[in-house]
């Protein structure tokens, strides 16, 4: 969890920039997104599938 204290004499955006590096860094916002609805397994293995098999086709174009 990203926690931010604002710094004597910081401004708020500096320390807004900090917290939302911080939560980048943590992955908080990915994490939230990959959680936001329920996949059931099967569709998970299959998106997993789907998209290595995209990466390896870019891969083999160069």
């Amino acid at each position: 969890m990203a926690k931010v204290v604002v710094r004597k004499n910081e401004s708020l955006d500096d320390a807004l920039r900090r917290f939302k590096r911080g939560v980048s860094k943590d992955g908080t916002l990915q994490e939230y997104r990959k959680r936001e609805f329920y996949v059931k397994p099967s569709v998970e293995r299959k998106l997993k599938s789907e998209a290595a098999r995209k990466r390896n086709k870019k891969k083999n174009k160069r």
